[in-house]
C-alpha cells in the first residue's frame, strides 16, 4: 500500500503525530544572585555602659593578657570585648551623614579643645625632630625614638591639662597614648596603634573627662586630628607598616578612617563609593570626609597610579551600591580582622579601665618556655598544613608566628612606601608612574 494511503476502515491519510515540546523544554527563570553561605551578619552595636563610679576605680599600668588560644576566647566571650565594640560602634554612629566642617570650634567642649591643643604639641615635637640622614634607606628612621621620648615625657603634663592628676591614672592613660604613635623598637605602625588611641579615649570617656555629647567631635575633630598628625610622623621617619600583607590589604596603617568615613557618608545624595576614582570628587570633598580623605592620602603614598594596582582591596570596594554595604564590610571587618585575630589582639593591654577577663594570663618575661602547655598558639585560620606555629620572644613579648610565609606581625620587615614616594620625589621624579599596559 502505497504511503500515504487510507487504511482499511479510515477514513483518509493519517499524519504522525508532533510530540508536545512544551513538556520537554525546562522552564527558564531568572539566574539568582546566589548568596554565600558563610556571610557574616552585620555586628549590632552593643550597650554603651555608663561611667564607673571613680570610687570603685583602682588603676594599674596596662599590660599583655592575650597569651594563648584560651586568653583570646576569654577576651572574645567578655564585657571587655563589648565595651570596646560598643565604643568604636557608637563613635562611628556619632557622624552619620555628617561632614568634618559642621563641627565648628564654637561646638566643641573645653576638653575637646585641650585633645587638639595636645596633638598639636604632638606635631610640634615630631618637627622638632628631623630624621637622621639614612642614604635613602626606605626603612624606619631611628630618631623616630627620640620623638617618641619626647611624647613620653610630655605625657604627665598634657593628663593634667585635661584634669587626670591622679599618678596611677595617668600611668594607665599614658600607655595607651605612647603605644598609639607606633613601636618604638620596631619603628612601625599599624591598625594597632591607631586602636590605642580610641582605646585612650575610651579611658577619657570612662573617667568621665569627655561625655556622649562629645562623640561626634572626638571623631571629626580629634581623630581627624590626629590622623593629621600620623600622616606627618609616617613621612618622616619612614615608619614601617605593622603586620602589613602590602596590596592585599585594606590599607598599610590605617583602618578606622574608613569605618567612621563610611558612617559620614550613609545616605549622601550623590556621592557613591566609586567617587574615590573621581578625582574632582576627591580634591572637592576630600578635606570633609574622612574616607575619601584616606584614599587621597594613600594615593599621595604610592610611585604607581591607579588604585586597583596598589590598592585592590580599595578597588573591589568602590564596586559596592553603596555606602551601607560598605559600613556594614566595615563593621564586619573590624570585628573579624582586628579584634578576632590572635596575632593582632596578643599586642592588646588591658589595665583597670580596659580590664581582662576573669582567668586570663599574666604575662612574665621571666618563665617563658615555649613547650608550655599554655604556649601561645594561632587560631585555626592562621595554622599552617601541619597546624604548627613558632613561639618565640621579641622585645619581651611572646608571639606566634606560622613557620613558612610572611610573619603576622613583626617577622619580615616591610620597607615603607611612604618611604618610596618620598624617595621618589627628592630625586625630582614628581609624576606617578605608569603601568605600561594601564
Amino acid at each position: 500500500m502505497a504511503p500515504g494511503t487510507a487504511t482499511p476502515g479510515s477514513e483518509g491519510p493519517q499524519v504522525p503525530s508532533i510530540p508536545n515540546l512544551k513538556d520537554r523544554i525546562p522552564k527558564l527563570e531568572p539566574r539568582r544572585r546566589r548568596q554565600p553561605s558563610n556571610a557574616l551578619p552585620v555586628p549590632e552595636t552593643p550597650a554603651l555602659p555608663p561611667p564607673p563610679s571613680a570610687s570603685t576605680l583602682s588603676f594599674k599600668v596596662p599590660s599583655r593578657r592575650i597569651l594563648s588560644t584560651r586568653d583570646h576566647d576569654l577576651f572574645l566571650s567578655s564585657p571587655t570585648y563589648d565595651l570596646i565594640v560598643s565604643w568604636v560602634f557608637s563613635l562611628s554612629e556619632s557622624v552619620v551623614d555628617t561632614p568634618i566642617s559642621a563641627v565648628a570650634d564654637d561646638d566643641i567642649s573645653e576638653p575637646v579643645k585641650s585633645l587638639l591643643a595636645i596633638l598639636d604639641e604632638a606635631e610640634t615635637l615630631c618637627k622638632d625632630s628631623p630624621p637622621d640622614d639614612q642614604a635613602g634607606s626606605r626603612f624606619g628612621n631611628k630618631t623616630f625614638r627620640l620623638f617618641l621620648d619626647k611624647v613620653k615625657q610630655c605625657a604627665p603634663a598634657w593628663h593634667d591639662r585635661l584634669g587626670v592628676s591622679n599618678p596611677d591614672a595617668v600611668a594607665e592613660l599614658s600607655t595607651y597614648l605612647n603605644h598609639s604613635f607606633g613601636n618604638r623598637s620596631r619603628i612601625d605602625y599599624g591598625s594597632g596603634h591607631e586602636l590605642n588611641f580610641v582605646i585612650w579615649l575610651l579611658c577619657l570617656y570612662r573617667l568621665s573627662v569627655v561625655g556622649r555629647p562629645d562623640f561626634r567631635a572626638l571623631v571629626l575633630r580629634v581623630f581627624a586630628r590626629y590622623l593629621e598628625v600620623m600622616r606627618l610622623v609616617q613621612s618622616t621617619y619612614y615608619l614601617e607598616p605593622a603586620g602589613s600583607h602590602g596590596v592585599w590589604g585594606l590599607d598599610d596603617y590605617q583602618f578606622l578612617p574608613f569605618l567612621f568615613g563610611a558612617s559620614q557618608l550613609l545616605h549622601h545624595p550623590f556621592i557613591t563609593p566609586l567617587a574615590i576614582h573621581q578625582q574632582l570628587t576627591l580634591e572637592e570633598f576630600g578635606d570633609d570626609y574622612l574616607y575619601l580623605g584616606q584614599v587621597v592620602f594613600v594615593n599621595s603614598t604610592k610611585t604607581v597610579r591607579g588604585l586597583r594596582w596598589h590598592s585592590p582591596m580599595l578597588d573591589d570596594i568602590s564596586s559596592a551600591k553603596g555606602w551601607g554595604k560598605v559600613e556594614g564590610g566595615m563593621r564586619r571587618m573590624f570585628a573579624a580582622e582586628v579584634l578576632r585575630k590572635l596575632p593582632v589582639m596578643q599586642h592588646f593591654l588591658f589595665g583597670s579601665l580596659v580590664p581582662a577577663a576573669d582567668g586570663m594570663s599574666e604575662h612574665n618575661p621571666a618563665n617563658v618556655n615555649a613547650a608550655d602547655a599554655d604556649a601561645p598558639a594561632a587560631d585555626e585560620s592562621d595554622s599552617d598544613e601541619d597546624g604548627d606555629v613558632d613561639v618565640f620572644d621579641r622585645d619581651g613579648v611572646r608571639h606566634v608566628h606560622r613557620p613558612k610565609g610572611w610573619g603576622d606581625c613583626c617577622g619580615i620587615k616591610v620597607p615603607s612606601s611612604i618611604a618610596a614616594a618620598e624617595e621618589m620625589r627628592k630625586r625630582g621624579g614628581g609624576q606617578l608612574r605608569r603601568i605600561p599596559f594601564d
